[in-house]
């Protein structure tokens, strides 16, 4: 299941846990707290979404804040994408 906010996917669900989009800023948070990263077809498959930690989960102020920090990592990686696309079109 994919989650979108202002038009952006910055979070999914699989297997009944939740997996926000995460950047060099933000996968140190994850993984300081040993979370794994979504890997839809295996060891070899990691993407760049995080499982959510469940104290994070549990607590409305915390949660609304790194979903906050997902979705700004979403937004700028909408905005390389669309910075890339203009560099081709100039080559």
């Amino acid at each position: 299941v994919g989650i979108y906010a202002q038009g952006l996917f910055f979070a999914l669900i699989a297997q009944d846990r939740l997996y926000f989009k995460v950047d060099e800023a933000t996968r140190p948070d994850f993984e300081r707290r040993s979370m794994e990263p979504f890997r839809p077809f295996g060891e070899d498959s990691a993407m760049g979404y995080y499982e959510v930690p469940a104290d994070v989960m549990e607590d409305n102020a915390q949660l609304e804040s790194w979903m906050r920090k997902a979705i700004d990592v979403a937004t700028k990686a909408r905005q390389g994408k669309a910075r890339t696309a203009r560099c081709r079109r100039r080559s």
